[in-house]
């Protein structure tokens, strides 16, 4: 693969079919060797180890014996099965049932000093629990619903709909302006964000759209730019809460970009040299996304180009 962001490349047997077999996820779960990863309200348990920070893994039983009807199958690992478990309501769990092993930590946090599969891992699990959280409901006639297929689908048991975890598609792009002196780049501030911080333009894809109309009509909606064509890079799994970020490289017919004040409060055009200061924290008005956000790997694919 060409580029791998943070949160993919999960080294995990999903075992999409074997999954929806009952008797084997029982199986799974009694096995001597099946491990449970923790998280508490999205967050996941980490401890420190001679390596660095890592996931704490449980045995499935002892994380069973403190989390109860709130597991996730995720998949196998060299044939062995790995779970993960969630404790849910205000009081953090390290104070009390895993007192000592480790501690909570944001998933953005826990971004930054996890490894790649363990981030992917976690990720994963977060979306998860995050959707089941959500939709305890049928859509179509409103009764609770049942987990199904280790925590990866829900069955209405009065209708019989069937409902899967869902995936927002969202197109994140870097304007480039080819028609200067030299090409320039276009980042957009929200103000919402920490103090400098700029970032690549985005937005979801709406019903009915491709992926390079959402691009063209985010650019425009956003920074009054028209999008002539359209390039992709790499997609992110962004687990906030289930999201699938689509990254792309948009070059636009001109350089007169105006923020519309409602997503964008400002926008800013950068040479190669200066999106190069960003990424190195050497600019000295703006910041860059944090490392493990795809549009940190869209502004230094831009910027590193020969």
């Amino acid at each position: 693969m060409a580029h791998l962001n943070i949160f993919a490349g999960n080294p995990l047997d999903r075992a999409g079919d074997l999954r929806n077999d009952p008797e084997w996820l029982a199986e799974q779960a009694d096995k001597p060797y099946a491990q449970a990863m923790v998280l508490w309200e999205g967050r996941p348990l980490i401890e420190d180890s001679a390596d660095g920070p890592r996931l704490t893994w449980l045995s499935m039983a002892h994380a069973r014996d403190m989390v109860r009807d709130r597991e996730l199958f995720l998949g196998l690992w060299k044939d062995e099965p790995v779970f993960a478990v969630e404790f849910e309501g205000s009081i953090d769990p390290a104070e009390g049932p895993v007192r000592g092993i480790g501690a909570f930590h944001e998933m953005r946090a826990a971004a930054a000093i996890l490894s790649a599969s363990e981030a992917a891992m976690a990720g994963g699990a977060k979306s998860l629990f995050d959707w089941r959280r959500r939709h305890g409901f049928c859509a179509n006639c409103g009764t609770l619903t049942q987990t199904a297929s280790g925590g990866w689908k829900r069955v209405c048991p009065a209708c019989g709909t069937e409902h899967f975890p869902r995936v927002d598609p969202v197109t994140i792009m870097l304007p480039v302006y080819k028609g200067g002196p030299e090409p320039v780049c276009l980042l957009g501030r929200q103000a919402a964000w920490p103090q400098g911080r700029m970032s690549a333009l985005a937005g979801f894809l709406e019903p009915g759209e491709s992926i390079e109309e959402a691009c063209a009509r985010e650019v425009k909606e956003e920074a009054g730019l028209t999008v002539v064509d359209t390039a992709y890079h790499s997609s992110q799994p962004w687990p906030f809460p289930s999201q699938l970020m689509i990254g792309l490289i948009a070059e636009v017919s001109d350089n007169q970009a105006q923020p519309d004040q409602t997503e964008l409060e400002s926008v800013a055009w950068l040479t190669r040299a200066e999106a190069r200061a960003v990424l190195a924290g050497e600019h000295p008005t703006i910041q860059a996304p944090p490392p493990f956000a795809i549009a940190h790997s869209l502004i230094k694919a831009w910027a590193e180009e020969a």
